[in-house]
């Protein structure tokens, strides 16, 4: 077993399965943000916000996702370091226009670019939330003293210049978030074992309408929040 793992399909599975991992994560995460536009109160998104600050959820769901963001980026620095070393001929020699997309021949430069957009998301508004509770009012909602997330949140993109800087600074990750997920849904699919050429195609398909829906969903928000909140 050790020694699948630790081999090229191995390693391309576990990232694999932490990618879709994620991929659910990711949908949950966009649900859960699309309350600010849903309910002008915040409401909706304090209460869900704080529902994920639960110690159930704090100590037993988060670590199983950092661990899958972890995983996820160790391996794919790993695989693209032995494809580099196992194909030292630059692709500049080499016609790939018409065989695969241009996210797909860089995904480590999206994927490294996405983590950008994931820190800066992190710092600005996972930490203060979930753990340091700095820079946050709090509010009482149906008797429930909570942290006011929603008016952070609005108040970062709504900030004057910085405002305008961080919205699209925002809405750039988000459309790199859906560069990255265009080729990485249906490829994690394909290397559990769905890789005929009838599933690859239906897989590439439900992957862009779910990477287009992810990307105008997370664009989507600090654009209404900036302009009508």
């Amino acid at each position: 077993m050790s020694s699948f793992l630790s081999s090229s399909i191995g390693k391309k599975l576990i990232m694999s399965l932490s990618g879709l991992f994620l991929v659910l994560f990711i949908l949950v995460h966009l649900i859960l943000n699309s309350f600010l536009m849903f309910d002008s109160t915040g409401e909706l998104f304090n209460a869900g916000a704080h529902f994920m600050a639960m110690p159930v959820i704090r100590f037993g769901l988060q670590p199983v996702l950092a661990g899958g963001f972890l995983i996820h980026i160790i391996y794919a620095i790993i695989l693209t370091i032995q494809n580099m070393k196992a194909r030292p001929q630059k692709y500049a020699s080499q016609n790939l226009g018409q065989s695969s997309t241009w996210s797909s021949r860089n995904m480590f430069v999206l994927g490294g670019l996405v983590l950008v957009f994931i820190v800066m998301h992190l710092m600005h508004f996972f930490v203060p939330m979930q753990i340091t509770g700095e820079g946050l009012k709090s509010v009482t909602i149906h008797g429930e003293e909570m942290h006011n997330g929603a008016a952070l949140v609005k108040a970062l993109f709504t900030a004057g210049t910085f405002g305008i800087v961080y919205t699209a600074l925002y809405v750039v990750g988000a459309i790199l978030l859906g560069m990255h997920l265009a080729h990485g849904f249906w490829s994690s699919f394909q290397s559990v074992g769905l890789s005929n050429s009838i599933w690859r195609t239906r897989l590439e398909k439900v992957g862009y309408i779910y990477a287009i829906f992810i990307a105008v969903g997370f664009a989507i928000i600090p654009l209404y929040l900036h302009f009508f909140a």
